[in-house]
């Protein structure tokens, strides 16, 4: 597998878990190819592992030569390592640990969400992930040298630290909510709770942007049935037009 072969085929997990978690897809990448040699390392053919992630993995645990550093001395030793059933599995776990951090710092990697990768290289290396002192700017190389920074924009333009803008109230129109419900109808999603879910899970953003259209047009129906029935909307707490 060339270098080209390995950053494509684990690029598209590294953005999509980025649009999910705002951990960086240059950062997951670049961690990515260090850590395991382009996908090269012992650790990566025998157990999955892309990042050095120690513990157990949903497959289990390898034991491993690994070098650790006491300042600036580099020390070898052995650990137990995460193994796991496919590289998906290593991308998301690894966006769990920076998410999640350890049970003493559940915050430890937050500097990274959302951050500049220069910034993101070194908060990663703050949190403690490595003990390389040079570890942010062999992450800062790979990057800049292999233009993973681009993956940090997504589709429509936006960096993963962008803000967007809020949805205004004021700008919601009738007609606009009865095709937004009915999109949503035909997609089966207000039939499956269990489909909001996922949903949730894989696009919160999307969920959240849909559902106040989805209540709205709701109300809106409600008012409108209340009303052929001769019930005034207030007594159901509902205001009239």
């Amino acid at each position: 597998m060339t270098q080209q072969e390995f950053i494509a085929k684990i690029a598209p997990a590294a953005v999509a878990d980025m649009k999910k978690t705002r951990v960086p897809a240059s950062l997951t990448i670049a961690q990515a190819i260090l850590e395991s040699n382009w996908g090269k390392s012992g650790l990566t053919i025998n157990a999955n592992n892309l990042f050095g992630i120690k513990g157990t993995g949903t497959a289990g645990s390898v034991n491993m030569p690994t070098t650790e550093y006491v300042g600036s001395t580099p020390i070898k030793t052995s650990a137990e390592f995460r193994k796991y059933n496919n590289w998906a599995e290593s991308i998301a776990d690894h966006s769990a640990l920076i998410l999640n951090g350890t049970r003493d710092k559940p915050t430890r990697y937050h500097g990274v969400l959302g951050a500049d990768y220069k910034i993101a290289c070194q908060k990663i290396k703050e949190g403690g992930y490595a003990t390389d002192p040079t570890y942010p700017q062999k992450l800062i190389n790979l990057i800049e040298t292999y233009n993973l920074h681009q993956y940090d924009v997504d589709k429509s333009g936006n960096s993963v630290d962008k803000e967007q803008p809020e949805l205004k109230l004021e700008e919601w129109e009738r007609e606009a909510g009865l095709k937004v419900i009915d999109s949503l109808a035909a997609k089966g999603l207000l039939n499956d709770p269990d489909k909001w879910k996922q949903r949730l899970i894989d696009n919160p953003k999307g969920v959240l942007e849909e559902l106040p259209w989805l209540v709205f047009t709701l109300l809106d129906r409600a008012k409108d049935k209340m009303l052929l029935q001769g019930v005034p909307p207030t007594k159901c707490g509902l205001s009239p037009v």
